[in-house]
């Protein structure tokens, strides 16, 4: 393949709700990623995202709730466009927040 060309990736949902998968390998922009699970799909990712890191499913807008493993793991800080890598500078994670009242294990 040449160096411009895209490959096809592999990401993981395990709820129906989620709006980020996980990617179960590296991505450059321009790679098509499966996302496997009840209703498989594939989306186009528009930025590099490392392994193990989340990819949104949908375009998000800023402070919409994002869901991982059927979890609510924070909000958007800013608009997310579907394909995007979901991180630290578009994300504000419930986890670890004293400042907190919600918790995200609450079911």
């Amino acid at each position: 393949m040449n160096r411009g060309d895209s490959k096809m990736k592999n990401a993981l949902i395990l709820n129906s709700k989620d709006t980020v998968g996980v990617l179960l390998e590296s991505a450059k922009a321009g790679d098509t990623i499966l996302i496997k699970g009840e209703k498989p799909v594939s989306i186009q990712a528009i930025d590099d995202i490392p392994y193990g890191h989340k990819i949104a499913l949908t375009n998000i807008e800023k402070n919409e709730s994002i869901y991982k493993y059927g979890y609510e793991i924070g909000e958007s800080s800013s608009e997310i466009k579907q394909g995007e890598y979901v991180h630290v500078h578009n994300l504000d994670s419930l986890r670890g927040r004293g400042d907190l009242n919600k918790s995200f294990l609450s079911v």
